[in-house]
C-alpha cells in the first residue's frame, strides 16, 4: 500500500510537470509573431524579418552556430559598446529613432521613473540584490557600469511590464563595493518599435539592439582577429562573413534600454549610459 501510494504521488507530480510544460508551450505559441530588425548596413537600418528570441537578456539558445565561447566574447564586446563614446549608431548597433514628444509621454516616463526608484531602493545595498537572485555580469572585467541581472525578471519582461521589476540593476564599482545608479529593461528582439514605445516612450528613451555579428570559424576562435570579427569587428555583412568563413547573426541578445532614476532631467534619466 505505501509503495502504491508513493507511485501515485510520483505520477501526480509528473502529470503536473507535463501540464505546466504544455501551458508554457501554448502561451509561447500564442504570442504575436513579430519580427526583429535586421540591420543591413550603416546606411540602411530599416527593420526586416529575423528569428524570434527567447525572453531572456542573454543569447538566444536556439541561434545556430552560437556557443558559450561566442557568448562570453560578445557579451564582453557588448559591455564595451555601452561605454561612453562607443554607442554611436554603427553597423553593430541599431537604435530606435526618436519620436515627437508629448505631454503624455513625459507623464508616462516620470511614472516609470518613480516606480523604478521605489522598487529598487532596497538594492542600494548590492548584497540585497545578490540575495534576491541578481547575478553580477563579468565581475572580473573592469567596466564603467556593472550589470546585476535577474534572469527570471528577464523572462517575465517578455510577457508583462512592471517598472519596479527591471531585468538588470546598474552599479558603479566603489572601494566599498557597488553603488546603485540605474537599471535596464529588456524585450525580446522580435518586438516592434511600436511595442517598445508602448512600454517606454521612444520620445524620451532610446532602445538598442546589437546587430550584424560575424563570429570567426570555430577552429580560429582562440586566435581570432577581433579587429575583423565580433561586435567591434570590421565585418558587418553576411557576404563579408561568408568570405571570411565566419558565422553570421543579424541580431543577438534582445532589446535593451537603460534608466537612471536618480538623475535630475529626463535626458539624463533615459540616457544610453550614466553621466558622471
Amino acid at each position: 500500500m505505501p509503495a502504491r501510494s508513493q507511485f501515485a504521488q510520483l505520477a501526480t507530480k509528473f502529470g503536473v510537470l507535463v501540464g505546466a510544460i504544455l501551458v508554457v508551450t501554448v502561451l509561447l505559441s500564442a504570442m504575436p509573431g513579430h519580427h526583429a530588425p535586421a540591420v543591413e548596413s550603416q546606411q540602411s537600418l530599416a527593420p526586416t524579418a529575423a528569428q524570434p528570441q527567447q525572453p531572456s537578456p542573454g543569447l538566444d539558445p536556439d541561434m545556430p552556430g552560437m556557443d558559450m565561447n561566442d557568448a562570453k566574447a560578445n557579451e564582453a564586446h557588448a559591455v564595451h559598446d555601452m561605454t561612453p563614446g562607443h554607442h554611436a549608431r554603427n553597423p553593430h548597433m541599431y537604435m530606435t529613432a526618436a519620436r515627437t514628444q508629448s505631454s503624455e509621454d513625459v507623464a508616462r516616463a516620470k511614472e516609470i521613473m518613480d516606480q523604478l526608484r521605489d522598487g529598487i531602493a532596497k538594492y542600494k545595498d548590492y548584497r540585497v540584490a545578490l540575495a534576491d537572485g541578481y547575478k553580477i555580469f563579468l565581475p572580473n572585467l573592469k567596466q564603467p557600469e556593472y550589470h546585476f541581472t535577474n534572469y527570471r525578471n528577464g523572462f517575465l519582461e517578455a510577457f508583462t511590464f512592471e517598472p519596479s521589476r527591471p531585468t538588470s540593476l546598474l552599479y558603479k564599482k566603489t572601494s566599498a563595493g557597488y553603488e546603485l545608479v540605474g537599471a535596464m529593461y529588456t524585450m525580446p528582439k522580435r518586438a516592434t518599435e511600436d511595442e517598445l514605445n508602448e512600454r517606454i516612450p521612444l520620445s524620451v528613451a532610446t532602445w538598442h539592439l546589437h546587430t550584424n555579428l560575424c563570429m570567426p570559424p570555430r577552429d580560429q576562435l582562440p586566435s581570432a582577429d577581433w579587429s575583423r570579427f565580433g561586435l567591434r569587428g570590421s565585418i558587418s555583412t553576411d557576404e563579408g562573413c561568408a568570405a571570411a568563413r565566419g558565422r553570421f547573426h543579424p541580431v543577438i541578445f534582445g532589446w535593451m534600454v537603460h534608466v537612471y532614476p536618480y538623475e535630475d532631467s529626463l535626458d539624463k534619466i533615459f540616457a544610453m549610459h550614466h553621466r558622471d
